[in-house]
């Protein structure tokens, strides 16, 4: 059985954000259990997860939470790689990732949130 119809997703883009959302949502969580004074990567983590179930479900909100999330994740990132720059290139390559990838599926969201009104 396909991914997509296991989990009754309406397109595979819509999977690969919800993947996307619930994986740093879990990293995010699991960080902030470790460390509880890391608590804006707690924030992050919990509108990560709130994210992934929106579009699991397809609810209406879920676009406003994507904004606020994409706010606070690119301020985030952007911050994180000018305080290390060139120290630590794993955490470097990190946060421009999680960058791109944030403004990837932020777009992509925006684009296709004709399909949370249903």
């Amino acid at each position: 059985m396909l991914l997509k119809s296991k989990f009754k997703v309406k397109s595979v883009g819509m999977l690969v954000a919800f993947m996307f959302y619930a994986v740093v949502g879990i990293v995010c969580s699991a960080i902030l259990v470790m460390d509880f004074r890391l608590i804006h990567i707690g924030i992050i983590g919990i509108l990560s997860l709130t994210t992934a179930y929106g579009l699991f479900k397809s609810r209406i909100w879920t676009l406003w939470v994507v904004v606020a999330l994409f706010f606070t994740a690119i301020t985030f990132s952007t911050y994180t790689f000018y305080s290390v720059f060139k120290e630590n290139l794993l955490l470097d390559i990190s946060m421009i990732t999680f960058f791109i990838l944030t403004w990837y599926f932020t777009i992509y969201i925006a684009v296709k949130r004709k399909t949370f009104e249903s």
